[in-house]
């Protein structure tokens, strides 16, 4: 493909891929009743997703726009991954601040409410996260 990604685009799936496997550590060890351990994974996958929203506006703004140059059979697929990603990745995030803000407050049986929307959204936006980068990039 013919994208090269800059650092700041490099970096953004790796912000991405840290925030996933923390989201799904913190699944695991809520279910193990290891509350502090999710604590401390989810505030690690906040920081993971503000370092990659940090490193997509600025890239986005010194660079522009990258483009698909894959192959043509798969831009529909690259546009709709790409288009409820973006949709997704908007409306998760006072979800996501909701949630923490709930759990920080121990305000438990509203936390696991609306985690339960949350956790999901926010698995989909960091995995597609990633098939967006490779589509990109062909890496």
């Amino acid at each position: 493909m013919g994208n090269d990604p800059s650092l700041l685009a490099t970096l953004e799936p790796i912000c991405n891929g840290v925030a996933l496997l923390c989201v799904i550590a913190a699944l695991v060890s809520i279910r193990r009743r290891k509350t502090e351990l999710h604590r401390r994974l989810m505030l690690g996958a906040i920081a993971a997703s503000a370092a990659f929203l940090i490193c997509y506006l600025t890239r986005h703004a010194l660079q522009g726009t990258v483009y698909y140059t894959g192959p043509p059979g798969i831009r529909p697929l690259y546009l709709g991954v790409l288009v409820s990603h973006s949709l997704l990745a908007v409306a998760a995030l006072p979800l996501i601040l909701r949630t923490a803000f709930l759990g920080l407050r121990e305000r438990h049986a509203a936390h696991r409410r609306i985690a339960r929307l949350t956790a999901p959204l926010w698995l989909y936006i960091s995995s597609t996260g990633l098939l967006i980068f490779y589509l990109l990039y062909g890496v």
